[in-house]
């Protein structure tokens, strides 16, 4: 027999805040936070080069002794995991992305420079993908119709993970959304001997609105030559998000990506309840500027919010959210 009211009282749990608190299913710590990380080049004394980006306010490109300066602060926060993304120089960028591959190209100083730093109490995840580095802002390479050519880039990606694997990456984590790029990578990572090299996929990745923020991070907006709706998966798809995950797992991904975040919440639950593995989810750039532009407006407490989103992840599922706020969070999270 199913107990009711007055019997049951579904607000006796929640009168006082060691209740709550003892009966709270969810709990986020600073162990679930990947922290997203821009790099630019220059070397600048003490703190380093700092540039602030207007559209990610709080949010900085820094140099690479500056990014080292981050690994530091996150060691000491709690966090576990840094996620680094290049600010490639106009004159290293070309049609072809070739300065991926460039073993002393701003990601892999970055990676090295993280080693140095703080050794192996930090993991480091590494974008694979070509946007950073090609003059058109697409993600791959382009027929002379601007189509994003598969298999050729696949090619190239799998060059790119290689480079990074031997700068010291922990996580190679394609953002790209190449058919088959996962398995040419993880077969690619075998034969080089990096049997422990983790591939978070990016394997539910949306042809968002959300990204704006970031190509202004990175410096492809302004690059960038139609749309990337030909690999990007169509918002309104559902059970493809689910397909692509299949594909990925079977490939050799280690973890699999839901991005954008909050708006894809109904893909991340159920890619965990399909298949059971570590579940990632991005909360991506215009997510952030989103609760940045409430707060400025006064419509809203920055702490809240902040705290309130990632625990929507965690009970979607995740083990884990990258988000800018990563830093914020955590202090909050500790106290």
């Amino acid at each position: 027999m199913t107990a009711s009211y007055p019997a049951l009282r579904l607000r006796r749990t929640r009168t006082s805040a060691w209740s709550r608190a003892l009966h709270r299913e969810i709990a986020v710590s600073p162990a679930d936070l990947i922290w997203p990380l821009f790099v630019t080049d220059g070397d600048g004394s003490h703190g380093g080069v700092e540039e602030p980006i207007g559209s990610l306010p709080g949010v900085s490109r820094w140099c690479v002794k500056g990014i080292a300066q981050r690994a530091r602060e996150a060691v000491a926060l709690g966090i576990p995991c840094l996620a680094l993304f290049p600010n490639t120089q106009p004159g290293r960028r070309d049609p072809l992305g070739k300065e991926a591959l460039n073993p002393d190209n701003l990601m892999c100083r970055a990676v090295r420079a993280i080693r140095d730093a703080v050794g192996g109490e930090i993991g480091v995840l590494t974008d694979v993908a070509l946007d950073p580095y090609t003059s058109h802002g697409q993600d791959g390479l382009i027929d002379e119709a601007g189509y994003v050519l598969n298999d050729a880039t696949a090619e190239v990606l799998v060059g790119q993970s290689l480079n990074q694997a031997a700068a010291g990456a922990d996580i190679i984590a394609p953002s790209d959304m190449m058919d088959g790029r996962v398995g040419l990578i993880r077969a690619a990572l075998e034969a080089a001997g990096h049997h422990n090299l983790q591939i978070m996929s990016y394997a539910a990745k949306y042809a968002s609105a959300f990204y704006g923020p970031f190509r202004d991070a990175v410096g492809s907006s302004g690059l960038l030559k139609g749309d990337k709706k030909t690999y990007q998966m169509d918002p309104a798809n559902a059970e493809e998000a689910l397909r692509e995950v299949a594909l990925d797992l079977a490939e050799g991904a280690d973890s699999v990506m839901v991005k954008p975040g909050l708006p894809y919440l109904d893909i991340a639950i159920r890619v965990k309840q399909r298949f059971e593995v570590p579940v990632f989810a991005y909360q991506v750039s215009g997510e952030y500027a989103m609760i940045e532009a409430a707060v400025a407006a006064g419509a809203a407490d920055r702490d809240a919010m902040v705290l309130e989103t990632l625990t929507a992840f965690k009970r979607a599922g995740c083990s884990g959210v990258l988000t800018y706020h990563a830093p914020l969070a955590a202090r909050l999270m500790n106290g």
